[in-house]
């Protein structure tokens, strides 16, 4: 098996740039080929360049993550990560994101595989999260953060940005074919995994294992009401707030009238007034710890209050 390192040195604000000299001889001398970024989709193109069945490492945060997701999604490649970034919630969703880069490298480079869902979007393959709405809003917002803030500081940061012009449009949200909202939408959170924004635990029941999609939809809320909800987010413990319902499926359809903002990973998509994802059970070999492991939900099972 090949083994392929990619690092980027911008992720981490920085971070990996002044460690990438170590990291690409560490990488190099355990028999692996290194590779470092020299712009935006130089991992996704050096991940498709990768030779069938070899093991992929992506050296950064979830935007390099996604990023190499784009170069191997669909193959029979193994998606490895060193979680060296802003907010690491693929990493979080393994159960990798509090380990020292040299210990991530040996696992990513020598550990047992295994398979998690993968999702799409739009055609676009995602690993942990789909937002859209205002949290896609507040990814954007979070690219002019001041460099010196990371995670969930830097989510913050940007809520309360973008809450200053705060208008909700008018959605449809179609789950395995049933109408489950029609109205304001705050935001449509699509999850793999239990976490976005740097640790916000908007979908804590969410399993990359179970081969279903965990969707939040926070409907109407006016600007006090989403700040009075943030400490209950923040603590995941806002699925019981009457404003927000949960729905588990295979795949779902969001409609708008205009274009409305989405990201994927915290990647900017193009904006779009539909939004058509889905998931394909066990689809993503990954190596990784076995975090968060649930039972099997049902179809279509309302979380929050209706």
């Amino acid at each position: 098996m090949e083994r392929w390192v990619i690092v980027n040195p911008a992720a981490g604000r920085g971070k990996v740039g002044r460690l990438s000299g170590s990291i690409l001889k560490a990488a190099r001398e355990k028999g692996a080929k290194a590779f470092l970024t020299e712009g935006p989709g130089h991992a996704t193109e050096i991940a498709r360049g990768a030779p069938e069945g070899a093991r992929v490492v992506a050296v950064g945060g979830d935007g390099t993550v996604h990023e190499v997701l784009r170069g191997l999604a669909g193959t029979e490649k193994v998606l490895g990560v060193v979680p060296i970034g802003s907010g690491n919630d693929f990493a979080r969703m393994l159960g990798l994101r509090r380990l020292p880069w040299n210990e991530a490298l040996d696992l990513a480079l020598f550990a047992q595989e295994e398979a998690i869902d993968l999702c799409w979007v739009n055609g676009e393959p995602f690993g942990a999260s789909l937002g859209i709405g205002f949290d896609a809003l507040v990814a954007k917002k979070a690219l002019t953060a001041p460099s010196f803030l990371r995670g969930m500081p830097r989510y913050l940061y940007a809520l309360f940005g973008v809450l200053k012009a705060l208008r909700l449009p008018e959605g449809r949200v179609v789950v395995e074919g049933e109408e489950v909202h029609r109205g304001p939408l705050l935001l449509v959170a699509v999850m793999n995994g239990p976490a976005y924004g740097g640790g916000i635990p908007i979908a804590p029941m969410a399993d990359p294992r179970d081969g279903l999609l965990s969707m939040i939809l926070a409907r109407s809320f006016t600007r006090p009401g989403v700040v009075f909800i943030l400490p209950r987010l923040l603590l995941g413990k806002h699925l019981s707030h009457p404003q927000v319902v949960a729905f588990a499926g295979r795949e779902v359809v969001v409609e708008f009238a205009h274009p409305v903002p989405g990201h994927a990973d915290g990647e900017l998509l193009p904006e779009a007034s539909l939004y058509r994802a889905r998931v394909e059970p066990l689809g993503l070999r990954v190596v990784g710890g076995r975090a968060g492991q649930k039972g099997e939900r049902p179809l279509l099972s309302p979380v929050g209050a209706g």
